[in-house]
């Protein structure tokens, strides 16, 4: 018989129970604190990435109207007032108003919107006498010539005054008369001024053709006088024969002294009128293929490019350039292709581009610059006679055969901009061979932009590759040295001292480098590399030395503090290689081995060049490189180490061979965040290098780069130019080089990190 007896258990909470309650609340609030650890990190690292985003949305967000090709829109259709043929039209900057001249010598005012007549002028014709020529000066001069059938010439000047009654803009245009309503006589004979040029400064140079061959010029220069502030002209006359026959277009330059002819037949025959007793013929050549014929020439905007339609739709352009003996010739730069016939060929005002009606009413903008056809709309059923374009290249007048004036918009803010212009080579007006050439500004107004990124991206590979020669080695081996090698108490001192040289500011660096560094290199050259060649001679020596050095000696100094004994050596190395340097430099260069560089080697010195920059900014990226790469070194684990040595292998081979490729993440690691250091700086690349945008891998000459370009030329562009918007693309490259090379050098480390993780 089994008896189960029952005895009642109290349960009772003591302190056992306490204290697991208590780690479980620990727990959860541990769990709290990890999971809101792991949110803000989480949250922190995507806030990195959509501000990257951001950054990168921005500078798209304001380059992309570089790449928006030009658009044209119809605004107005309307006929001329009155059956007179018309010889020139014209509008002034807002594009409100469009002046029309006839060959009765009548000035119609128009209004471009709906063609309503706002005034009428009646020039003042010779009587029996008809215009027979017709010629513009600079488009924005508004100066304009016609050539009357009796050898005389009237200048006059489209002028619009702007005033703002009630806040209310209002455009009076009037007439002028430069030399006054009295017509100038051009042609002694009283032959019919059939081709006519006119170019204006603060003087007038006219230049008249007749059917004879007879050119006549006739300069007229203001009379110099205290008392009067229009005193009167002064009139200079030339004239001669020309066997040049059928001529197109007469072409004065700004300049006043080159006259070029071009005929039908092709022939471009072009004369040095500086001197009206001495003209000359200076160089005579064919500017279109065989068997085709001239039908329209002119200038591009500042008078340097000549500008050639022929009636295979080709459009070349020429201007001077200069051959091995300094002697100028025209010559061929680049050619456009119209595809139909010219009628009409009207550069724009300010820009290096022009407009080209074709036979088939269509009306076509290019830029020669950029090389390229911007748009091609056909503007009316007829074809265009006459052609005319705004001063801010806005809008455009184009007159047909039936007569009719067709008014467009024009939306093509950013012509300058092609691949070709950004980062290829282009042959500008004055240079004599296509070349890189960023030049975004200069004094004259008619000034050639060059926009060329490829220098300033090759002067940011040079700096950076400069520093990181001599940034790499330094800090890599000091970095082996002082994880390896170096006692511990020696480390703690060398390591943030280091570091904290990461916390100088850049325009220090910059200031010190341009203004002490810079002078001392170049008087110091011979020295500077003796150094290098002295310095590694004096170290090893010392290194042979201490090792002959019996026990009792070298036993005195702790093992890891011998790196100490070669601050002397060293600073003493540096003291004598300059010391001597004034001896060499005399000795092997003359005295002088800039000087000597330039004529005996060819090569240029700049003060401020990538050798001073290297160094500069060498020593500011070598503190992140050595911290990341000496932290990858010391982190290799010990049992590593001790297992090669205990292998015997030496501590040599245990670096190279066990250590080196197991830091080598790290290592390329700091590597990259050194290049990405170099690429990005800007102040001392600003500040210890002349900024001079060219390319020349030469250590002697200097640079610029796209985040100093950025830096200086950024508060001087206009908001939303061309110029403003190139700024920005420079900054996007920049961004996106550093990304894709950041984004190649992780990939590495993580490759190099899965191969020697296993070690």
């Amino acid at each position: 018989m089994v008896i189960i007896v029952a005895y009642p258990v109290l349960i009772m909470s003591g302190p056992s129970t306490s204290n697991s309650y208590k780690s479980s609340v620990h727990l959860r609030l541990r769990l709290l604190r990890d999971r809101l650890a792991r949110w803000l990190i989480g949250a922190g690292g995507v806030s990195v990435i959509i501000a990257i985003l951001l950054i990168f949305i921005y500078l798209l967000y304001v380059v992309m109207p570089l790449l928006k090709s030009a658009e044209m829109q119809h605004e107005a259709t309307y006929p001329l007032p009155d059956g007179n043929e018309a010889v020139y039209l014209s509008m002034e900057e807002q594009a409100e108003i469009g002046a029309v001249i006839d060959r009765k010598g009548h000035v119609r005012f128009l209004s471009t919107s709906d063609g309503h007549e706002i005034s009428q002028v009646q020039l003042p014709v010779p009587d029996a006498a008809e215009v027979a020529g017709f010629s513009a000066a600079r488009p924005n001069s508004g100066i304009v010539a016609l050539g009357f059938s009796n050898g005389q010439a009237l200048v006059v000047k489209l002028n619009y005054q702007v005033s703002f009654p009630n806040d209310k803009r209002v455009i009076t245009p009037e007439v002028q008369y430069p030399l006054g309503k009295t017509p100038v006589d051009v042609n002694t004979d009283r032959a019919s001024l059939d081709k006519l040029a006119i170019q204006q400064d603060e003087s007038f140079t006219i230049v008249a053709w007749t059917q004879g061959g007879m050119l006549s010029v006739v300069r007229a220069s203001p009379e110099a006088s205290l008392m009067e502030e229009d005193a009167g002209w002064t009139f200079e006359r030339s004239s001669g024969y020309t066997d040049i026959e059928d001529i197109v277009s007469l072409l004065v330059d700004p300049s006043q002294r080159e006259l070029y002819l071009v005929s039908r037949d092709g022939t471009l025959a072009w004369f040095d009128i500086s001197d009206l007793s001495q003209a000359r013929l200076h160089e005579q050549i064919r500017v279109t293929a065989k068997n085709t014929r001239v039908v329209s020439a002119g200038f591009l905007a500042g008078g340097n490019s000549i500008m050639v339609a022929s009636d295979d739709g080709r459009i070349s352009q020429w201007f001077q350039v200069r051959d091995e003996e300094g002697v100028s010739h025209l010559q061929q730069i680049r050619s456009f292709d119209n595809e139909v016939s010219t009628r009409a060929l009207v550069p724009e005002s300010s820009r290096k581009g022009f407009l080209v009606a074709g036979e088939d009413g269509s009306v076509s903008i290019y830029h020669a610059t950029a090389g390229q056809r911007l748009i091609r709309k056909t503007v009316s059923d007829a074809p265009v006679r006459l052609l005319a374009v705004s001063p801010r290249a806005d809008a455009l007048w184009a007159l047909n055969d039936n007569n009719q004036l067709e008014f467009w918009r024009i939306n093509n803010p950013h012509p300058e901009v092609s691949w070709g212009a950004l980062w290829g080579k282009v042959w500008y007006e004055g240079y004599d061979q296509p070349e890189y050439i960023w030049q975004s500004s200069a004094a004259d107004n008619d000034f050639e932009p060059k926009f060329s990124l490829t220098p300033l991206a090759f002067g940011t590979l040079k700096a950076a590759f400069y520093a990181m020669l001599f940034a790499i080695p330094l800090s890599i081996l000091g970095a082996v040295f002082t994880a390896y090698f170096m006692a511990p108490k020696m480390r703690q001192m060398v390591k943030p001292t280091i570091e904290i040289m990461e916390a100088l500011p850049t325009v220090i660096l910059g200031f010190l480098a341009g203004l002490w560094l810079a002078p001392l290199v170049e008087t110091h050259l011979p020295g500077l590399f003796a150094m290098l060649l002295l310095m590694p001679l004096l170290v090893l020596a010392t290194a042979w030395l201490w090792h002959c050095l019996p026990l009792r000696v070298t036993g005195r100094i702790s093992t890891g503090w011998e790196a100490a004994l070669l601050i002397p050596v060293i600073l003493g190395a540096g003291y004598l290689s300059l010391a001597v340097s004034p001896l060499l430099e005399q000795w092997l260069f003359g005295g002088d081995m800039p000087a000597w560089l330039q004529h005996e080697m060819g090569i240029g010195f700049d003060q401020r060049n990538s050798l001073v920059v290297g160094m500069a900014m060498g020593f500011a990226v070598i503190p992140t490189i050595f911290s990341i790469a000496e932290d990858a070194i010391f982190s290799v684990p010990r049992h590593l180490t001790s297992g090669s040595l205990a292998l015997g292998a030496t501590s040599w081979q245990t670096l190279v061979r066990v250590v080196l490729l197991t830091a080598s993440p790290g290592i390329f690691s700091g590597v990259m965040m050194g290049v990405g250091r170099a690429v990005g700086e800007t102040m001392i690349v600003l500040m210890a290098t002349g900024n001079t945008p060219v390319m020349d891998l030469s250590i002697f000459q200097g640079m610029r780069t796209l985040s100093a370009n950025i830096a200086v030329e950024m508060p001087e562009s206009e908001v939303a130019s061309t110029h403003y918007r190139i700024l920005f693309l420079a900054a996007l490259v920049l961004f996106l080089f550093t990304f894709v090379f950041n984004t190649g050098a992780e990939l590495i480390r993580q490759r190099l990190r899965n191969k020697y993780s296993s070690l």
